[in-house]
């Protein structure tokens, strides 16, 4: 399932199961917090704000779930 801007997405981190929003698709490298990531259209990431602290995060799409 294709993910879309504003979407609620899900994904894990080391304190469990974590629910968003999807901000911004991106799909060529970057740097986001430090840190470099390799992005392309055939493996985009996305950065993603946590619903409950409002920290955004770079996620592959392939590790976020939809809906």
């Amino acid at each position: 399932m294709a993910i879309s801007k504003g979407d609620t997405v899900h994904w894990n981190t080391s304190q469990g199961r974590t629910t968003g929003k999807a901000v911004e698709k991106r799909v060529k490298e970057f740097t986001f917090d430090g840190q470099k990531f390799n992005a392309s259209g055939d493996e985009p990431y996305w950065i993603v704000e946590s619903s409950k602290t409002g920290a955004q995060a770079a996620h592959k799409e392939s590790s976020l779930d939809a809906g």
